[in-house]
């Protein structure tokens, strides 16, 4: 990074950490909220890689202590209330801007910048996580939908005020299988087990044509669908999930299972895990439980959000 980003991106992490902690009975609702991941040794990672960028294979034996996760996605409505109570304004707003997808503007010639390369992205001036979709735009009816356009740096903000953290990718993984052992998703090796839909991605064309016929076109609500063996929901489709480590390779597999792993020790980019509602076998194959990719901290787009974790304390 040059040192106009470094700047930038300090004064983010800045802000990030300045934000206080909500009232002690805020962070014991907020904590209540979460669901026990048991500990234990599982096999973490993809046998073979379909993109070997994503250093998800080979598989490598984890061993975690027990931890608690949120069973949901951070919502619209859990934002707004930490963005009430501590005036906190993401990286999107900052910046006056982030990336929609283009089928969800109502005239995409609008916005007609682009990332290179990759014509469905639209910068829309405006748009945040309480207007989505740009200017004229909110989260009226959408409540109960994972909150979108938040960059690692909004995540690490919310974790500071409800006394959580993010999960590390480990935990993540360990929460998204639900107790099963290789296996593709959350509920087993079928994409539609019995034919029915089980998560919320792209059906039809990408990226011009949408069917919606898993019954979402955009986000869908954290409760949709049905929980894994963790009682865990939507770990994968709908909105590509922050976790806490650094995008890097790995240690090789030993013999011993890795103990609490982290992530890399240096870098800049971060784990995202989950997949989202536009990956799709034709361009994004990534809605599985070993699935990741990474983004810039800074980054923020319309099917990015998080989910919160925590310690176990001695004696609980």
């Amino acid at each position: 990074m040059g040192g106009a980003s470094q700047h930038r991106d300090a004064e983010f992490l800045r802000l990030a950490q300045a934000v206080q902690p909500a009232a002690p009975e805020v962070t014991a609702q907020l904590r209540e909220r979460l669901k026990p991941i048991p500990g234990g040794i599982y096999e973490m990672g993809a046998r073979k890689s379909t993109y070997p960028a994503d250093l998800d294979s080979p598989r490598r034996k984890v061993k975690l202590r027990p931890f608690l996760m949120s069973p949901f996605s951070v919502t619209n409505a859990d934002y707004a209330r930490f963005v009430e109570a501590t005036g906190y304004r993401t990286v999107a707003e900052q910046e006056g801007w982030t990336f929609v997808f283009h089928l969800l503007l109502p005239d995409p010639s609008a916005w007609p910048e682009s990332p290179p390369g990759l014509h469905w992205w639209r910068r829309v001036d405006g748009a945040c996580w309480s207007a989505p979709e740009g200017p004229g735009t909110d989260i009226s009816g959408r409540e109960d939908h994972p909150v979108t356009h938040v960059a690692w740096y909004d995540a690490l903000a919310y974790c500071n005020w409800s006394g959580l953290r993010l999960p590390t990718e480990a935990e993540w993984e360990r929460a998204a299988r639900g107790g099963l052992a290789k296996r593709k998703f959350p509920w087993g090796d079928e994409m539609k087990p019995g034919g029915e839909f089980a998560m919320n991605t792209f059906q039809g064309e990408f990226p011009m044509r949408n069917t919606g016929e898993d019954g979402w076109i955009g986000t869908a609500p954290v409760d949709a669908f049905r929980p894994n063996g963790y009682g865990m929901y939507n770990m994968t489709g709908n909105v590509w999930e922050w976790v806490a480590d650094l995008f890097g390779p790995r240690p090789p597999a030993g013999r011993l299972p890795d103990f609490d792993p982290r992530g890399a020790d240096s870098g800049y980019a971060r784990v995202q895990r989950g997949g989202s509602y536009l990956c799709h076998a034709s361009y994004c194959d990534r809605y599985h439980v070993h699935s990741r990719t990474r983004n810039d901290p800074d980054s923020s787009t319309g099917n990015c959000g998080f989910r919160v974790a925590s310690d176990i304390p001695d004696g609980d």
